[in-house]
């Protein structure tokens, strides 16, 4: 544990002006100095990389190119733009700037801003367990897909295999194929019957026994995690070189191969025409701030824990622009990726796009592109390194994930070893619970808090001068009325929750019930905390509310001299 020293100040750390600003505290303010600096990273890429890997994952690739089209096609990007503008980029400064300011992680950061919401940090690490079961059983299913790759044949080309059934239809490269609604393709079924065995799952209430060939999959996942974290942000910085810039490397290859593959230019037309009317639809604009939320990815914790190894007078608002951009043009980019793809299908089955596309989420990585790559000339090489490319993008999520919650070996043992129920027969009907009730919802109802504590309770005249601190200068008016309005607004818009469906299995009514459990079990923190701080604060209630809003002060980086004080030069 660092020594600390404790002083007391009142109102604003890092300018002068009266204490009863808005947002300002009049009481004293307890402030904490660290005398031992914390880890910082080695180079300023490591961290920009870092954030990018974090923030660029595989939703990019799948789910921003579906959700576009579904959407109105190129009309889309007109409220994807604006919710980008008006909520996602706010919050992720906000994230950037709070860890970079209070140097520390999820849940000690709230002693700082205000204590009653300290649950907030104890809610995200439990999300923060849900999102680590579900990125690493996506990668343990593509490194079982890597493995396979390495044939002269790909085992999901032709339905001569012991997994195929009479539905089995392979059409590339031959002629009067009838493809009906019974139809299935050899890479659907290689999906579904090989690697996940739901077939011999009836649903949640029997998913069958562990497949040992994913949970060596998993095994070898943890392995790579744990080393990847053995000696903190050093170790990782290193690795991030290699996972944030292969999948770039990637799709670049895969975008060529695409634009040159017949009927390509139809997936390019279907994914970028507008329809202009689908902007009256207020789903369109739910979508577009669920997307924009989830790609950037505020309120995971991730950003606050990997911006506070940053030295104290970063340019964190550089850094929030730039890694936004570059997130926001990798989903533009990967559009194209999947959709010349898309394209030659409908070619190859004389059928429309849209028949084509209907595949959303992991079933677009795993059955619609394999199928594809399948039938390219080199499509050995184009499955391997395109599951490369998925690993490593989930590796840098999860590998961040893990960071911030700075798991102990004692817990990655318990954590594997309830992971496993997850790689079941019927497991893929657990990941997809989780996927829905374990994050979606909850993690956008905490950031909500998140976004008004700092704002309300902090107080928004204190973090802009915290920031003034670092940078030099106050953000603009913009910010702080993103910050105090547009940006929780933005977040209560994308509350909204899909129907539940995965391969025509409708989930019991009993499974919906068990999904708001798992969603409450993070949420619910927040609420006990609170009752916890009010009750074991000592004075009257009156004094316990300000006692429990009132937050401790760190000064990153400040000694004290005979004049008071003042920023190390």
């Amino acid at each position: 544990m660092p020594h600390q020293e404790q002083v007391m100040v009142h109102g604003n750390l890092c300018a002068p002006g009266p204490p009863n600003n808005a947002g300002y505290n009049s009481n004293p303010v307890p402030v904490i100095i660290q005398t031992e600096s914390r880890d910082k990273w080695s180079k300023k890429m490591d961290f920009l990389l870092s954030v990018i890997g974090f923030a660029v994952d595989l939703g990019n690739v799948w789910r921003f190119p579906y959700i576009c089209y579904q959407n109105g096609g190129g009309a889309f990007l007109i409220p994807y733009v604006l919710m980008a503008v008006f909520g996602g980029v706010p919050l992720f400064y906000m994230e950037l700037a709070l860890g970079q300011f209070h140097r520390t992680g999820a849940i000690s950061i709230w002693k700082h801003i205000c204590p009653i919401f300290k649950g907030i940090g104890f809610a995200i690490c439990i999300i923060a367990l849900y999102v680590s079961f579900y990125y690493n059983t996506i990668i343990a299913w593509a490194l079982f897909y890597f493995y396979s790759s390495f044939s002269s044949t790909l085992p999901w080309t032709s339905c001569d295999n012991a997994w195929n059934t009479e539905n089995c239809t392979n059409y590339f490269g031959k002629d009067n194929v009838t493809w009906t609604n019974y139809s299935r393709s050899p890479a659907e079924e290689f999906y579904t019957r090989n690697v996940l065995a739901v077939h011999e799952s009836s649903g949640l209430g029997d998913v069958g026994y562990i497949r040992w060939q994913l949970m060596l999959c998993l095994f070898l996942i943890f392995t790579i995690v744990y080393f990847s974290l053995w000696k903190g942000v050093k170790t990782s910085g290193k690795v991030v070189w290699v996972t944030a810039t292969l999948p770039y490397v990637v799709l670049l290859i895969l975008m060529i191969r695409g634009a040159t593959l017949p009927g390509a230019w139809k997936g390019v037309v279907f994914y970028l025409n507008p329809k202009w009317e689908k902007l009256k639809e207020t789903s369109v604009w739910v979508d577009a701030a669920a997307q924009i939320f989830f790609s950037l990815g505020p309120g995971f914790g991730v950003l606050l824990a990997l911006s506070s190894y940053n030295p104290f007078n970063n340019n964190c608002y550089r850094d929030a622009i730039v890694t936004s951009l570059v997130n926001c043009l990798t989903s533009f980019v990967s559009g194209f990726v999947i959709f010349t793809v898309l394209g030659y299908m409908a070619e190859q089955r004389n059928v429309n796009v849209e028949d084509v596309a209907r595949d959303k989420g992991p079933s677009l990585l795993f059955i619609t592109y394999p199928e594809a790559i399948a039938n390219m000339v080199g499509s050995t090489f184009f499955a391997i390194i395109f599951f490369v490319m998925m690993i490593t993008l989930g590796l840098d999520s999860t590998v961040r994930i893990h960071l911030q919650t700075k798991f102990g070996t004692l817990f990655n043992v318990t954590f594997f070893i309830n992971l496993l129920f997850l790689f079941c027969k019927g497991g893929a009907y657990v990941v997809k619970l989780l996927e829905e009730f374990g994050v979606g919802s909850p993690i956008i109802a905490i950031v909500f808090l998140e976004a008004t504590a700092v704002s309300w309770f902090y107080g928004i005249n204190r973090f802009s001068n915290d920031i003034k601190s670092m940078l030099g200068y106050t953000p603009g008016l913009f910010w702080k009325v993103c910050w105090v309005a547009i940006s929780p607004a933005f977040l209560a818009v994308s509350l909204n929750k899909d129907p539940l469906t995965l391969f025509d299995y409708e989930f019991p009514d009993w499974s919906i019930t068990v999904g708001y459990i798992i969603g409450a079990s993070s949420f619910m923190w927040i609420p006990i905390y609170m009752v916890y701080k009010l009750v074991w604060t000592p004075g009257s209630l009156k004094q316990r509310l300000a006692v429990c809003l009132r937050p401790e002060r760190t000064l990153p980086d400040i000694h004290t001299d005979s004049m008071g004080l003042s920023p190390i030069p």
